[in-house]
């Protein structure tokens, strides 16, 4: 492929597989596009995709597995543990060879024209794709859920960018953009308290005067019987995973609570986890250049 975008969706089903299954099917087989990974999760019952290709035959793909998710999701019945607005909570695109911002974001725009006129779905743009500052961050623009979509899209600061101020009966409402890359990192605790993980969700994220490119939510694990600090990593160069795995762990202290563990939803770029390995070794004057595999793809 001489150009290369990624796009990582974010599907509000993560617990019935046949839909799972119908909702990714767009994305195999296709000339030009290469899904690389899908995860769902039963407790935010939601999955990601994470898919790269040709940008015009990534635009198709995703279209298409949005009209699947349509057909497939009903918001009236959906419960979980993650925020969420639509069927298609989020779609956001990466440039990532041979692609600039500025060609993302009109990708971004492509795809939020083409499925509100396809669909009948009302979309905002967000992050570098935006219309107005305060549509940037994805928190504001989903704040208030499917729930409170119905009247929250009727205001004057937030009508969509495409489509009606009508929500979609079953499918709600879209976020579509540009953005760089970011981890979905989420770190948990030995204890079942959501008011535990809140409380160190909101030290730990930025807008809580926490880490500057974080942010963070506490999350419910039932089946586990756990909580998590479920985390947006947005600037993994300028605020290092590490940073935001040894703040929880101080925090938690406070609470008689320890860290059991992490889990990295979706993809993650090689410099993230080099760069965590790195301090955690304490390996001095280190460099990208001495892993293997990164040499290796030069």
């Amino acid at each position: 492929m001489k150009r290369v975008i990624e796009c990582v969706p974010n599907f509000s089903e993560g617990r019935d597989l046949d839909r799972i299954e119908k909702i990714v099917n767009p994305f195999r087989g296709k000339d030009g596009v290469k899904l690389l990974d899908y995860q769902r999760d039963e407790d935010h019952n939601r999955m990601v995709v994470t898919v790269v290709g040709e940008p015009e035959k990534v635009k198709e793909a995703v279209v298409e597995a949005m009209g699947v998710a349509i057909e497939e999701i009903d918001m009236t019945k959906h419960e979980g543990q993650h925020p969420r607005m639509g069927a298609i909570d989020v779609v956001p695109f990466i440039p990532i060879k041979n692609v600039t911002m500025e060609e993302a974001i009109q990708l971004s725009k492509e795809v939020a024209k083409e499925a509100a006129e396809k669909y009948n779905l009302p979309i905002f743009l967000y992050e570098e794709s935006a219309t107005a500052s305060h549509r940037k961050n994805l928190a504001k623009v989903r704040k208030g859920q499917f729930e409170g979509m119905k009247d929250k899209i009727k205001e004057e600061e937030w009508i969509p960018d495409f489509g009606s101020s009508e929500i979609h009966p079953t499918a709600g409402v879209t976020a579509v953009g540009a953005r760089m890359p970011l981890v979905a990192f989420n770190v948990n605790l030995d204890t079942d308290d959501i008011n535990i993980a809140n409380k160190i969700a909101k030290i730990v994220r930025h807008s809580g005067g926490g880490l500057r490119y974080c942010k963070a939510i506490g999350i419910e694990l039932n089946e586990r019987g756990i909580v998590q600090v479920s985390m947006n990593m947005t600037n993994y160069a300028k605020t290092a995973l590490y940073r935001s795995l040894e703040l929880i762990r101080i925090e938690a202290k406070r609470y008689g609570v320890n860290v059991v563990g992490s889990e990295i939803i979706g993809l993650v770029p090689m410099e993230a986890l080099v760069d965590t390995a790195v301090y955690y070794l304490g390996v001095e004057e280190f460099s990208i250049d001495q892993v293997l595999e990164s040499r290796m793809m030069e």
